[in-house]
Parts: C-alpha cells; sequence; structure tokens
C-alpha cells in the first residue's frame, strides 16, 4: 500500500510541476518550454528533490542565462517539492519535432 501511495504522490508531484513548466516561456516564442519540449527529463529522489534536464532552441539562445534559473525559482515554489536542479543539456540537439502537436498548431506547423 505504501508504494502505492508513493507512486500517486510522485504522479501528482510531476503534474503539479508540469503545470508549473507551462508558465514559463522563451520570449521569442509564443509557447511554453514544456509544449517546445525543451524539458528532457524529470528525476525525483526519495527526498522529492527534483533534477531537471532541459536544453534550448539553439545554444546562442538570448535567454539562455535567464531562463534556466527561471525555470528553478518556478518549480522550488511548488509545494512538497525539496531541492531543485535544473541542468542545461544539448544531447540530443533540440528540434521542431521534439514540439508537442499543440506547440506545433500554435506555431503554424500544421
Amino acid at each position: 500500500m505504501e508504494v502505492a501511495t508513493q507512486k500517486s504522490e510522485l504522479v501528482e508531484m510531476q503534474e503539479k510541476v508540469i503545470r508549473a513548466l507551462k508558465t514559463c516561456y522563451d520570449p521569442e516564442i509564443p509557447v511554453d518550454i514544456w509544449e517546445l519540449g525543451l524539458i528532457y527529463e524529470l528525476n525525483f529522489d526519495l527526498e522529492k528533490n527534483l533534477q531537471v534536464n532541459m536544453t534550448l532552441t539553439s545554444p546562442m539562445c538570448p535567454v539562455a542565462e535567464s531562463l534556466p534559473p527561471e525555470v528553478q525559482q518556478k518549480l522550488q515554489a511548488v509545494p512538497g517539492i525539496g531541492k531543485v536542479r535544473v541542468e542545461i543539456v544539448w544531447n540530443p540537439p533540440w528540434d521542431k519535432d521534439m514540439m508537442s502537436d499543440v506547440a506545433k498548431v500554435e506555431l503554424g506547423f500544421y
């Protein structure tokens, strides 16, 4: 029973994290970073600390300095989360195929 409870708590926590990520935008693109496919991985440990692996649309992205701290700040504000660590990764390189259908429609790719 305890494992099922922990699993449902993590699912609920992940949903809260995704809602928070959907409030983060690249200012040049009117779609949130979750729908853009910039979040590669969300990992919780047993203490509910969160490791986020994310990328940017390009290494020269003008928000490379400001977006990761914004993501960390918004996720750290989610109730129940321990420490948050945001890491920028470049592999695999981001491309438009990583966007959700919602983002593709919003940006006119369909």
